[in-house]
């Protein structure tokens, strides 16, 4: 509508004050006109709250103006008096808008001329622009909604004399959320001349990136730099960059220093500095920060304090508290999917606005900028011109200055949103600067000069969009954990570069000491291509070459940003990552170098991970491996099983003429000469850490000879009870990764145990080798428990069971020659069609007597080990052999055990369990007890019954063995004391039958004396158990090692052994593949200045050398320094000895569900619970805070708070215990 005019041609202007919107006033104006010029006093309104309608009407023409008034007047301009003649009250539902017409000539301008602006009274002026319901509060907050009602275009407002800019939406556009009025002091444009002063000295009042990027366009200007840094901040790049560095802030928390005004004014009039640059965040949007810039005489290198708008969109309160001094909260519209989009704008002092095109800030989380890209990819060119160029109008109409940017929603259909202008140069403002070749820093120092958009060539016409630029902020954040701020040292620091890459960094090397106390950025990657594909390919390949060790990152989570159809496609909006859940599917860096460089550091300052029974050192000289002719392997006899079956193979077994051998060397013959198992390592260098890997790596390089595993029936490898489905999915599972033969066995002969193992080794595929364990002596009449019928009639079942081979499983060497033949002859003219296979061990020293009567007797098959065996063609082989054992020397049988010992037949300790028992004596100071602990353990087996001896009833006669040495207790004092005594939880569990009913039957009353009241289990141990959810275990492994590849093996290495397998997934975690190191440094490390090569994989050798070993410092570590591939690599590792005399906070032990530990670095804000209180699963117990996120840690049990280990403000590192829960 179209207003009336004065005589000389001007619009009235109309006044009035701020109220509340719950009345409404309907004014009659009179038609006679009074002179007054503005801003004098009309007429009182009335003090009550309520809404002004103006109606006016003169010369037949009308128009009409709204707005709140109250305890206050009403103005015209231009001579026109507005007086109140009558009026009527309404309800409104509504919050409520004050629409008033001003042409001013055409010019969209306000003027300041003879407006009086006193306290509480308010000016709207408007012209010819959509307004929209708003509400007023002292505190100068309004709130908006969307509906439009008259043509508005913007309008001030006073408050305390002080005037508050508001915002404004053109004709059509819907207006979004509740700002915080910013306080302005005059008018919207200053009219005073401006005088061109040039810049010699620019501090930053700011850290990290963005103070190093000032910086960089200073010197490049030739203009002196000044930082300032908080005491945390000491050590930070930023202050190294600068001319000059300046301490502010003593004494105050890290945040707090960069927002300490008078300090960094104090510094800026101390050094004679001419500007200051407040980068962005901390005091960057702040307008008594400005004004007391100028205040102090020195420029403000952004807008000046009349224009200045506060940010506050998109943060929570304690959050923005914390990083930006203010904690201002604001709602808006809901639109759904929008885009995020925002242009950046360049205004001078003159009144000069130009834009520099648009960036499409979609890829957000959390409301925080993710991925940034510019231009805006498929954006109709009709509303890039709506946006930039309503960009530019409202600069215009503010009198912007300098740097800014103009933010807007746009909707699926094309309608943009104004959201809010950020005052400030962005974290984003670099993909702006790659594709329209302006620098906006120098653009800012420039305008801060007075120099004029012209003066530095930037007119509208001749700013051009040049390809497409991508930047990725590059965080110390953990996707896997919900983006959790880590902190810690960056051990390596190695950047992504090359043609079309810019980094800004400041934190980013190596040696960094990465804070909770700041922001998580890390360093800012900006890709520059032709277009958007180009520029996404250069950003993947960067991000594929950094290498960031020693905290955590966001880049794997970028790379599936960059690689997503969606992305690429550029159809990205602000749900893009809530709607691409597969955007976490990680996958993790190796890091594997540097995790050697741990495991070796680790042993340099610790000694070995593996216990080292004596003090023996390994060899210096590494086994020499024989030379393996090139070509295909021989044919064996995996070749029969693999094309005629598990039949065919046991009967071409059964046909050959002459004594098969079967290999120990990589297992049982060397448990019994060692302490320990052989590495992977050394058998794979004789082949031309995991048993899995073992088993894939092994069979690849040895395709022709049969393998054979040890099947302990349904124990399957563990010595406990599984669920039947567990012992044949491991069947499955390992004969697909190459295992033929299952030798399928019960420490007690348990007939249930075995036949359920052998059913699941063949339907499994592979070749059943049932092996009945052997004990006393079918030779001596006076045994009467463990006769040759009894091996028979076991047998006999054996067989009818459909066992393709018959083993007889000698484990602790107790087979004399005599027995051997009696007992094979036996078998052999029993079962004349079944192949036979003896295995033993040697510890008595007559092994080689006892299988030549074996195969005197009819055996097929006899286990040997190759060390020591002289045969011509088996030289080398040997050779490598004893060397390699060498290696193993602390761990070697002969470092106690001198030679064969007959005693064996006496106490019947299985081969592996009299190297084990020796070494632990040994260990134990017992050495010297070694004979006690072997007579124990022949009335240790009395007690029980007579065990047939193999893992695990082996390890249950040897736990009560040990358990009567260490009190001197005799077998008839424990007999009579059964009662009373608290014995090992092995013994207990096999009375309760956990292992299975032996033989016999159990020991009475020794039984029933132990046991009590115990359960007792009856019949197959497992029968009862239910079947195992491996899709379910296989999710728990996923959440508990955030790992998204969990292998079937891995869940059947938890299901058999979940302790040893999380310890196993947690080592290699920590240490990597440790297989890769020889077995001299993987026990005792290298020497200082020693050079050596690990080969992680084909055309893959790291070339390492030992530098040095640091000092202790308080933290209770050492610095160990190497040289990695020539470059100097240094890691902190904890002195576990040192630490124990320190004094630190504990750790949240991970398998106590009720120790609840930090799950990041911060600081203890809030403690919701006491000691003694009653909590529920899932009930917040404190909040944390770090680099300005919080997160409430809440109780994964219910229980009762036993203890609390924390206070506020405390400062935690991860995994820190905070309390516990009973």
């Amino acid at each position: 509508m179209e207003a009336d005019v004065d005589s000389k041609g001007n619009a009235p202007v109309v006044f009035f004050i701020p109220v509340s919107f719950h009345q409404l006033l309907d004014f009659q104006q009179h038609s006679h006109a009074k002179e007054r010029s503005a801003g004098v006093l009309a007429e009182k309104v009335g003090h009550e709250s309520c809404l002004v309608q103006l109606r006016r009407e003169e010369k037949g023409q009308s128009f009409r103006a709204a707005g709140c008034v109250s305890s206050g007047v009403l103005y015209t301009q231009n001579g026109f008096h507005v007086p109140v003649e009558r009026c009527r009250v309404q309800g409104l539902s509504e919050a409520l808008f004050i629409p008033v017409v001003n042409t001013y000539d055409g010019k969209q301008q306000l003027h300041n001329t003879g407006i009086e602006l006193s306290a509480g009274r308010l000016l709207a002026a408007v012209s010819r622009v959509t307004p929209v319901y708003r509400e007023f509060s002292p505190l100068g907050t309004v709130i908006l909604t969307a509906d439009a009602v008259a043509p508005l275009d913007m309008y001030v407002a006073t408050w305390n004399g002080k005037m508050l800019q508001l915002c404004f939406m053109r004709g059509g556009l819907g207006f979004l959320g509740a700002k915080r009025l910013c306080l302005i002091h005059a008018a919207f444009q200053s009219t005073q001349r401006v005088e061109y002063k040039p810049i010699k000295k620019v501090m930053v009042a700011n850290r990290g990136e963005i103070a190093i990027r000032v910086f960089r366009a200073c010197t490049e200007l030739g203009i002196r730099t000044v930082a300032v840094y908080s005491e945390q901040d000491t050590g930070h790049m930023h202050r190294q960059k600068a001319d000059e560095a300046y301490l502010i802030g003593k004494g105050l928390p890290p945040v707090q220093a960069y927002l300490h005004i008078p300090d960094i004014i104090k510094v800026a009039k101390e050094n004679e500095v001419d500007a200051v640059h407040p980068g962005y965040g901390f005091l960057s949007e702040r307008s008594d920060f400005a004004q007391a810039c100028c205040d102090a005489g020195v420029r403000f290198i952004g807008p000046s304090p009349e224009v200045e708008l506060e940010e506050n969109y998109t943060r929570a309160f304690s959050e923005a508290l914390a990083a930006f001094g203010n904690g201002a909260l604001f709602v808006e519209k809901f639109i759904e999917k929008p885009r995020h989009i925002e242009v950046q704008i360049l205004g001078d002092k003159y009144g000069n606005v130009v834009h520099l095109y648009e960036r499409d800030c979609s890829i957000q989380r959390r409301h925080q900028k993710v991925v940034e890209i510019a231009p805006a990819a498929h954006l109709d060119s009709q509303l890039r011109t709506k946006l930039t160029n309503d960009a530019v109008r409202l600069a215009k109409q503010v009198g912007y200055e300098n740097a800014g940017t103009v933010e807007f929603l746009v909707d699926k259909h094309g309608k943009h949103y104004f959201i809010e202008v950020n005052s400030r140069l962005q974290v984003e403002h670099t993909v702006t600067e790659e594709i329209t070749d302006v620098d906006l820093v120098h653009a800012q120092i420039h305008i801060a000069e007075g120099k004029s958009l012209a003066e530095l060539g930037l007119r509208q016409d001749s700013i051009r969009i040049n390809g497409c630029a991508i930047q990725c902020r590059v965080t110390t954040e953990d996707p896997s954990r919900g983006f959790q701020p880590d902190t810690g040292r960056i051990e390596v620091f190695r950047s992504g570069e090359g043609m079309g890459i810019r980094l800004d960094s400041a934190s980013a090397f190596q040696g960094a000491i990465i804070s909770p106390h700041y922001d998580s950025l890390l360093v800012k990657v900006i890709a520059h291509g032709k277009d958007h594909p180009t520029a996404a390919s250069k950003m993947s390949r960067a991000l594929a070459e950094f290498r960031i060790r020693g905290v955590k990152t966001n880049i794997p989570f970028l790379q599936n940003v960059l690689s997503n159809d969606q992305f690429l496609r550029g159809t990205v909006d602000t749900q893009f990552i809530d709607e691409n859940p597969e955007l976490f599917n990680l996958r993790p860096g190796q890091n594997r170098a540097q995790k050697l460089l741990h495991y070796l550091g680790h042993v340099m300052v610790n000694g070995p991970i593996t216990p080292i029974p004596v003090k023996a050192r390994p060899s210096p000289i590494d086994p020499v491996v024989p030379t393996v002719p090139l070509g295909d392997p021989p044919t064996g006899f995996r070749d029969i099983l693999l094309r005629e079956g598990p039949q065919g193979f046991a009967k071409a077994v059964r046909q050959h003429r002459g004594l098969l051998l079967m290999d120990t060397t990589f297992r049982d013959a060397h448990q019994s000469l060692l302490a320990t198992r052989v590495r992977t390592h050394d058998l794979k260098k004789i082949s031309p850490f995991c048993p899995w890997q073992r088993l894939q790596e092994l069979r690849e390089l040895i395709p022709n000879i049969p393998f054979q595993m040890l099947l302990r029936g349904a124990n399957a490898v563990g010595y406990t009870n599984y669920p039947d489905n567990s012992v044949f999915k491991f069947c499955e599972v390992a004969k697909e990764n190459g295992m033929d033969i299952f030798r399928v066995f019960d420490s007690l002969n348990y007939l249930p145990n075995m036949l359920l193992g052998m059913e699941a080794a063949g339907q499994a595929g592979g070749v059943v080798e049932a092996a009945i364990s052997y004990t006393g002596d079918v030779a001596d009449p006076t045994r009467t428990k463990y006769t040759l019928e009894y091996y028979i009639q076991l047998a006999e079942e054996l067989v009818k069971a459909g066992t393709h081979i018959l083993c007889i499983k000698d484990m602790a060497g107790l087979l004399k020659p005599r027995a051997s033949e009696l007992l094979v002859g036996a078998l052999r003219q029993r079962f004349p069609e079944t192949p036979i296979h003896i295995h033993t061990h040697d510890t008595s020293g007559a092994g080689v007597a006892s299988m030549l009567a074996c195969a005197a007797g009819g055996a097929d098959i006899v286990d040997h080990g190759r060390l020591g065996i002289q045969m011509e063609k088996v030289f080398d082989y040997s050779e490598y052999w004893e060397m390699a054992r060498g290696l193993y020397a602390a761990f070697d049988c002969t470092a106690t055990m001198k030679s064969g010992n007959a005693d064996v037949y006496e106490n019947e300790i299985p081969g592996g369990q009299y190297t084990n028992l020796h070494f632990q004596a040994h260990s134990m100071g017992l050495g010297n007890k070694f004979k006690q602990v072997k007579k124990a353990y022949v009335e240790a087996n009395k007690l029980l019954g007579d065990l047939i001896k193999v893992t695990p009833s082996s390890k249950i006669v040897g736990d009560l063995a040990q358990f009567m040495v260490q009190n001197n207790l005799s077998r008839q004092e424990v007999e009579a004391m059964a009662d009373e005594l608290s014995f090992p939880l092995s013994v207990v569990e096999f009375l309760q039958g956990y292992i299975g009913i032996p033989y016999g039957g159990f020991p009475e009353p020794f039984r029933s004396k132990v046991l009590k009241d115990l359960p007792r289990i009856e019949g197959r141990p497992g029968a009862s158990l239910p079947a195992l959810d491996f899709q379910q275990l296989e999710k728990e492994l996923r959440t508990r090692h955030q790992e998204e590849e969990i292998t079937p093996e891995d869940v059947l290495s938890a299901a058999m052994y979940p302790k040893v397998f999380d310890e196993f997934k947690e080592f290699t975690a920590t240490f990597g593949p440790v297989e890769c190191l020889n077995t001299r440094l993987f026990l005792e490390g290298p020497k200082i200045a020693e050079e050596f090569e690990v080969e992680l994989e084909r055309g893959k050798t790291l070339h390492i050398k030992a530098l040095a070993l640091g000092d202790l410092n308080r933290a209770g570590q050492r610095e160990v320094f190497f040289e990695l591939n020539g470059q100097l690599r240094s890691i902190l590792v904890k002195d576990t000895q040192a630490m124990k005399e320190m004094h630190f906070h504990p750790k949240a032990l991970k398998d106590i569900k009720g120790q609840i530990g930090a799950p990041m670095p911060g600081k203890v804000i809030d403690i919701k619970v006491e000691e003694g209180a009653k909590v529920d699963k899932g009930q917040p117990l404190c909040v944390l805070s770090a680099m300005k996120m919080e997160t409430v840690v809440n109780s994964p049990v219910a229980g009762t708070v036993k203890k609390i280990y924390v206070k506020p403000d405390m400062n935690l590192e991860g995994d820190d215990l905070i309390l516990e829960i009973e």
